[in-house]
């Protein structure tokens, strides 16, 4: 028997059968992390027993057993895998049960897919997932293929006793395959998590590794972060105040970096946090910050409760929302030390109401500070307007005549320490999709303009245009203190693990680039997407592709009005409803699986789902070659939004990114429904729906399928 990194027990399945059952036991006790619970030791008692019952009738023993084999992506283990016949067999126990409940069909479903995706040794075998309720009296009689013709077969289930019946029937139906890898159990393993993933292994764990495609060359995750740390340390060892721009590609883990450098920081490889070298995670996208935060406290609860610990969820959230929060907290607990009003627009400290220390000066306890979608920072006009009347979050206090963008002040809120401070922005490009939201040059000219003692680190790609329209060189040009360095870019998407071209596809299409067509050509056999007019064939084709837990969802832009008539509707605002859509399983109506609420940019940014129907409608429309964008009065038409300012402009951009955002949710494909529009006329000859005619969605559905997007039957 022996032990691996990546399991807590392997062996030959004839030594397997001959040693004696408390030496395996031992070997799984020995090998075990952590606190074991009771009820896995009894567990682990009976799968010992339940697989040597079952093991030792087979005529051949060649092969492997492996228990508890860890899948880093979901945070889980394998009870027992068989590696035989060059098969790859999941066995999932469920001990003492004797009903077959979906949601364990899922769970082993989950470990085949995970395996097949992820797993090198295993993507070219046939992976067959077995759920084994051991007081269950029936057994799977048909042994068949996914319709997906990916490898995996489809679940089957049994009781205790009929394990190798099924092995034997499946090996009779599969006879001629080749040996698995004899190194199959420290495989290459390339996970690519979904953000809730990730955040649950990080959060838990106090570290990245084996959560993220680190084993892939062409993957830089691993560099970016590293980078990072290294600045965080070079400011502390210098005493100085640095502050470091992370550019990357949607989906490419721009989150993912800033929860892991705010992880190693707070934590530094111990179980608890190190005292005065904090770092914090902040965003101002309410939805991602409220998903993640219930995510990680749902998660923090039942994981207490298998401990046998009590803890209720309002505690477990509090825990979590010291390492995650809004950025609007901080700015307010900032806002509190003040003079206010501001006088002659300079902001200063109020020793009244605030305390210094030796090293935190006025400044708040964390030496770094994390903001995700930097680039969606207010400008010193919204922020003003917005402090002048009260606000809504936090303790909203009013401050008349605020002097700052919020760039500028987050900059001077980190200033404001004695010793060293260390901001990191997360920014995607082309994504700002509010009015008001400033983009990267704020943040330039923030540091140009009153911190020019701060270091800079950038990557070179900040100067591509979907950055400050291509001026960042020209705003830092008189900055000695700028540092460019290629590791703070994040080329290659991991929310598209099938498809690493898929945000550069979508930039084409956005762009009318003709190598539209050609990206189109190189991703759509590892990554589907489609063309319907039909909401009904979108979602059927959405529930086809779907399984285990993995999730779907339909989108809208926020300017989207005319989606009633497809059986659609707007997800209401309010982070508790994003939550539910996000985190909910397929079994509740507020699910996003269930297709009838859909989600806007705003709700969605951030996070993803592993199908997607995007919902194009009458809001951005392609005319003669371009786009031209509308918004709905509210109750007869549609009214052109002309570029003949330059908030009309601001807003064209907006409305275009809300596109590029919802066409990068997907992980594994999507689908775009353009809807036909209603062609139909009353008895006197006038449009029965003047609101949704044909020509509105003509031409852009024509340009879809120009770039050769195909559509479903």
């Amino acid at each position: 028997m022996s032990r691996s990194p990546r399991c807590l027990y392997e062996g030959y399945i004839t030594d397997f059968i001959n040693e004696a059952d408390m030496s395996i036991f031992g070997c799984l006790n020995n090998n075990y992390h952590g606190d074991i619970l009771t009820t896995s030791r009894e567990a682990w008692k009976d799968e010992i027993e339940i697989m040597k019952d079952n093991l030792s009738v087979l005529d051949d023993k060649n092969g492997k057993i492996v228990f508890e084999y860890d899948i880093p992506r979901l945070g889980k283990r394998i009870d027992v895998t068989l590696l035989y016949k060059g098969i790859v067999f999941c066995i999932e126990f469920k001990v003492g049960e004797s009903r077959i409940l979906e949601g364990d069909i899922d769970q082993v479903l989950d470990y085949a897919l995970d395996l097949k995706n992820f797993h090198k040794y295993s993507e070219d075998r046939i992976i067959v997932p077995i759920l084994v309720a051991t007081k269950y009296n029936r057994v799977s009689n048909v042994i068949q293929m996914s319709a997906y013709d990916d490898g995996i077969v489809n679940p089957l289930v049994t009781g205790r006793d009929h394990i190798h019946q099924l092995i034997t029937a499946v090996i009779e139906k599969y006879p001629n395959e080749t040996p698995v890898n004899d190194n199959w159990v420290i495989s290459p393993y390339a996970p690519t998590p979904t953000i809730i993933e990730a955040a649950r292994t990080l959060y838990e764990n106090h570290s990245v590794e084996n959560i993220t495609r680190h084993e892939a060359d062409d993957v830089s995750t691993d560099r970016t972060i590293a980078c990072v740390m290294d600045i965080i340390r070079n400011s502390k060892a210098n005493h100085k105040k640095s502050i470091c721009f992370v550019t990357g590609v949607p989906g490419a883990g721009k989150t993912l970096v800033g929860l892991d450098v705010a992880i190693k920081q707070t934590y530094q490889g111990n179980t608890e946090p190190v005292k005065d070298e904090g770092a914090v995670y902040l965003s101002g996208n309410g939805p991602l910050v409220a998903v993640l935060t219930e995510a990680l406290a749902q998660d923090n609860v039942k994981r207490c409760a298998l401990r046998h610990e009590k803890k209720n969820k309002t505690d477990a959230r509090r825990e979590v929302s010291k390492s995650i929060q809004m950025i609007h907290r901080y700015r307010d607990n900032m806002l509190a030390k003040i003079k206010n009003p501001v006088e002659n627009g300079v902001l200063e400290i109020d020793p009244q109401k605030a305390v210094k220390t030796a090293n935190a000066g006025y400044g708040e306890v964390e030496h770094v500070a994390i903001f995700d979608e930097a680039q969606r920072s207010w400008t010193h006009e919204r922020l003003a307007a917005y402090l002048k009347r009260g606000g809504t979050y936090g303790n909203k206090l009013k401050v008349p005549n605020f002097p700052l963008s919020e760039a500028a002040f987050l900059i001077w809120s980190l200033d404001q320490r004695e010793d060293w401070a260390t901001i990191v922005c997360l920014v995607g490009g082309g994504q700002e999709i509010n009015t008001g939201e400033a983009g990267i040059s704020e943040w330039i000219k923030a540091l140009n303009d009153h911190f020019r003692h701060w270091n800079v680190y950038i990557s070179p790609q900040l100067t591509d245009k979907e950055y400050a329209e291509g001026r960042v060189n020209e705003l830092l040009k008189d900055n000695p203190n700028v540092t460019y360095t290629e590791d703070l870019h994040l080329a290659v998407s991991l929310r598209s693990f099938r498809a690493e071209k898929v945000s550069a596809f979508v930039h084409a299409l956005l762009s009318f680039d003709d190598n539209a067509s050609t990206l189109y050509r190189e991703i759509k056999d590892r990554y589907p997407i489609y063309l319907t007019r039909d909401m009904t064939k979108a979602r059927k084709w959405l529930h086809e592709k779907v399984r285990g837990s993995e999730r779907t969802g339909v989108l809208v832009t926020k300017e989207s009005a005319r989606f009633k008539p497809l059986a659609i509707h707007i997800l209401p605002s309010g982070d508790e409803n994003t939550v539910h859509w996000f985190l909910e399983d397929k079994a509740d109506t507020r699910s996003s699986n269930y297709l009838e609420d859909a989600a806007t940019e705003i709700q969605v940014q951030g996070l993803e789902l592993d199908y997607t129907c995007v919902l194009w409608d009458a809001d951005m429309r392609c005319e003669n070659g371009k786009w031209h964008f509308y918004k709905f009065n509210g109750n007869t038409r549609w009214v052109e939004q002309i570029a003949n300012t330059e908030s009309k402009k601001e807003l064209q951009m907006y409305m275009l990114n809300a596109y590029r955002v919802l066409l990068t949710r997907a992980r594994e494909g999507m689908i775009i429904c353009v809807p036909e529009g209603n062609p139909n006329r009353t008895a006197t000859g006038f449009w029965e729906d003047s609101t949704r005619l044909p020509e509105y969605y003509e031409e852009t559905y024509q340009y879809l399928k120009h770039i050769g997007i195909e559509e479903i039957d």
